[in-house]
């Protein structure tokens, strides 16, 4: 029996190499005659930021930047840029990165609108109305935060990340350029890449999945998974690269509408008790929550695993083990870490991270039903 479902794609796609250039046609189509641009310091390192702003201010329109945006950013971050907003006399905004500094552009756009803290938007649709023009510019593939309607931003004083929720959100523009990626570590490119099929992959098996989404999910799937090994290995492989970026973006609208499941619900509180990147931690916990979730699949397992696989041939008997291993071999290619010790991780927070992992959504439409004591031995194991 199919649930029923209902969706948008509210925002403009624009997928093409160079098509960076057609920054500023789309900033003068919403009349912004002054930009703040959100990034962050190591593109500014990597001469991204000076890339991009050389294209605004040559078009003749004035130019304001924020760029101190951390991994994992901060209510006082976004703070700090909601008053340059502010102050500076922007009418637009450009979210120049991944996942964090899209994350803060939501966040200001939201709160140099409607005001306050963005601790009080969080939940489901506490946004009251459209926000601030945004053109997202990603520079991984990735988040897909640029087709999202999330926002997740770290609240220090809890070591507790926060989301918000609402296709208010969703950036008014995306602009997909895949030279914009070709420069990236392999360690970014790797763990990004595994963040965008994880994407996939929860909302493919999430209880909210609709044909819409499971359309979106799965062309992710093939993308990312034909081209996750050739764009780590050599990311100026320009098709690769491509691929990738789609990929991402199809996941982004996937689980915009479908959510995800236990991986990233367990994944937030790892970054707010211990700063481990996002991807990273997604990448660790996988293989456990879909042992996990093993129990549930009706399907979908095998599917997810002719996406992914590394060339074998077909099977004769699958088994959803054979998914689970093939992840980790996935994972092993790319040194990612095999548990969560590695990454700096210590038994006493499990109690207090799964506390904040229940308050996740996600846990909600995770396949297989789900309890505070699962989540901490879920922990346990990954340890």
């Amino acid at each position: 029996m199919l649930n029923d479902f209902s969706f948008t794609v509210p925002q403009e796609i624009i997928f093409g190499v160079g098509s960076l250039k057609k920054l500023p046609d789309i900033l003068k189509k919403n009349k912004a005659k002054k930009v703040l641009l959100i990034s962050d310091r190591g593109l500014e390192k990597l001469g991204v930021v000076e890339k991009v702003s050389k294209i605004v201010t040559e078009s003749g329109l004035e130019f304001e930047s924020f760029l101190d945006v951390e991994a994992n950013p901060s209510c006082e971050t976004v703070d700090a840029a909601t008053a340059l907003y502010k102050d500076c006399g922007a009418t637009a905004l450009i979210a120049l990165g991944g996942g964090s500094p899209m994350d803060v552009a939501k966040a200001v756009g939201v709160l140099a609108v409607y005001g306050g803290s963005i601790t009080e938007y969080e939940g489901a649709a506490k946004v009251p109305g459209k926000i601030v023009p945004i053109i997202a510019i990603p520079t991984t593939a990735g988040t897909g935060s640029e087709t999202t309607p999330f926002v997740v931003i770290t609240d220090r004083s809890k070591n507790y990340k926060l989301t918000v929720f609402s296709y208010e959100t969703i950036p008014a523009y995306a602009l997909l350029d895949p030279d914009m990626i070709t420069s990236l570590p392999p360690h970014i490119a790797a763990s990004t890449g595994i963040d965008a099929l994880i994407h996939a992959v929860e909302s493919y098996i999430s209880k909210w999945a609709s044909p819409f989404s499971d359309a979106m999910g799965e062309k992710a799937m093939e993308l990312i998974g034909k081209n996750i090994r050739p764009f780590v290995s050599d990311r100026s492989n320009v098709e690769a690269a491509s691929a990738m970026l789609q990929g991402s973006m199809f996941a982004g609208i996937a689980f915009g509408w479908a959510r995800l499941g236990n991986t990233h619900a367990m994944a937030h509180p790892l970054g707010g008790f211990f700063n481990v990147p996002h991807g990273v931690a997604n990448a660790v916990l996988l293989p456990t929550v879909l042992e996990y979730n093993a129990l549930a699949d009706r399907g979908r397992y095998e599917v997810i695993y002719n996406y992914i696989k590394a060339g074998r041939g077909s099977l004769d008997r699958f088994t959803p083990d054979i998914l689970v291993d093939e992840v980790k071999r996935l994972c092993a290619s790319f040194n990612i870490p095999k548990n969560l010790t590695e990454v700096g991780v210590t038994a006493d927070k499990i109690h207090d991270m799964s506390v904040d992992a229940m308050k996740s959504g996600n846990v909600t439409v995770n396949p297989r039903h789900t309890t505070l004591a699962d989540i901490e031995a879920l922990y346990t194991k990954a340890m």
